[in-house]
């Protein structure tokens, strides 16, 4: 596995779109650029692709939970391969061994992760969708979180991304918030 670099961002909302203040929400994210081996090829058997997810997904977590004032109330994950990829490559960075490892960080996790994977050019954006760990019918908690990084993927890259948050939407008025937060 070759990771060319690992980008951490960190949102801190307090406010909604029109300047109704808030509570604070801590947003992270985790974006690994590995090289993606079956670029080009046409590939079955792709669990060599299953193996980044259990080499980053531990230690691109393990950051993010320490850049979180508390802890972790929904994840996320996503995959944006380069243009010589396929969109099956990101899914199978993301299923089935990056939920394992996640879950380990944060403690737990019963719900399904959300996620989404694309092919794309150098420079754009994936949707990273954001759902409550343990109930998946909490809507309060179904957010996105939209990630880029300027040089990548190359046609050759793989983008694997993990996100966490620390509450609900701003000011969310469309289904019940679970109890403990």
């Amino acid at each position: 596995m070759i990771v060319r670099k690992t980008l951490f961002t960190k949102e801190i909302i307090t406010s909604d779109e029109l300047g109704k203040t808030c509570q604070p929400i801590t947003r992270v994210a985790a974006m690994s650029v590995v090289r993606n081996p079956f670029a080009g090829q046409d590939q079955e058997e792709l669990s060599d692709l299953f193996q980044l997810a259990t080499e980053l997904g531990p230690t691109m977590t393990a950051e993010l939970v320490t850049m979180l004032p508390c802890p972790a109330l929904s994840y996320g994950k996503a995959a944006l391969g380069g243009s010589a990829g396929a969109m099956e490559h990101g899914a199978a960075v993301l299923h089935p061994k990056l939920g394992a490892p996640v879950r380990a960080a944060i403690g737990g996790g019963q719900a399904l992760m959300p996620s989404n994977h694309k092919v794309g050019a150098m420079g754009d954006r994936i949707d990273l969708p954001l759902g409550h760990k343990d109930d998946p019918w909490s809507f309060d908690f179904i957010d996105t979180m939209t990630l880029n990084i300027a040089d990548a993927p190359r046609a050759d890259e793989l983008i694997l991304c993990v996100a966490l948050s620390d509450d609900t939407r701003v000011h969310p008025r469309v289904g019940a918030r679970p109890k403990g937060k």
